[in-house]
């Protein structure tokens, strides 16, 4: 019995991205340049992808 998966493609490095199945909101890593992509969207099994902002605390150094 074949495992449901949902591909999409990082909007940073391009790379093909096939993952298992993940809802609208949640995270996850690029393998490749290892950026935090937002699920926005999930349609026919494609995922819309959106890098999420990571703001580094000041230290105040």
């Amino acid at each position: 019995m074949p495992t449901a998966t949902l591909t999409g493609v990082c909007p940073e490095c391009e790379t093909d991205l096939t993952v298992p199945p993940i809802g609208e909101g949640e995270t996850l890593s690029c393998p490749e340049c290892m950026l935090t992509l937002r699920v926005e969207a999930v349609q026919d099994g494609t995922l819309t992808l959106e890098m999420v902002e990571v703001q580094l605390r000041d230290w105040g150094q």
